[in-house]
């Protein structure tokens, strides 16, 4: 059973995108983020990014870290207005889980997908499409409780999720680069 589990598993789990180590990502051989928009950077449908991630948005590029905001937002005009405001390009309607949004957005960015991390608050979204993709995937809690109905449904899910691969598996993988051999490719 822990095969099909661990697609959801996260490789790291923290509280929120500042709480993330980017020195320590970097020393990893991690170049590139994908970032999850709403309750990851900023609350569901604010149009205003808090200073704090803002801050880090601007840490991780001084770093030299490559960042794309990965969204299935139907609001594009939001998103770029987003994306424009921290200076970082963005992909809506990505349809995760599917690994494509994650790729293309890999593809985007010039970076190969064992060198890239996606950071996101919710499980059945960007840690399965995350995983699916090959990257690295990183679990935020949500900043705020208010959320899309059809988000709240699938958090209890998650729960369910997240639950069992406690149960068969205390913690998280630990961050490492996917595979070393893929950048070969």
């Amino acid at each position: 059973m822990a095969g099909w589990l661990d697609r959801f598993r996260p490789d790291m789990f923290v509280p929120s995108v500042v709480d993330i180590d980017l020195a320590d990502l970097r020393a990893n051989g991690f170049d590139a983020l994908m970032l999850d928009l709403d309750n990851t950077l900023l609350p569901w449908r604010n149009k205003v990014v808090p200073d704090s991630s803002k801050e880090w948005v601007c840490c991780a590029k001084q770093m030299g870290m490559k960042l794309c905001i990965v969204s299935n937002t139907h609001n594009p005009k939001r998103l770029e207005a987003i994306a424009n405001d921290l200076d970082i390009p963005a992909m809506s309607r990505a349809l995760k889980p599917r690994p494509g949004g994650f790729l293309k957005a890999a593809v985007m960015v010039e970076c190969h997908p064992s060198r890239t991390a996606v950071v996101g608050d919710q499980v059945l979204t960007d840690i399965l499409g995350g995983n699916l993709a090959g990257m690295c995937t990183i679990l935020v809690k949500p900043m705020h409780p208010h959320e899309f109905i059809g988000t709240k449904i699938s958090r209890l899910i998650e729960k369910g999720i997240l639950a069992l691969l406690h149960r068969t598996k205390p913690g998280t993988k630990s961050v490492r680069r996917k595979s070393e051999e893929e950048d070969t490719k």
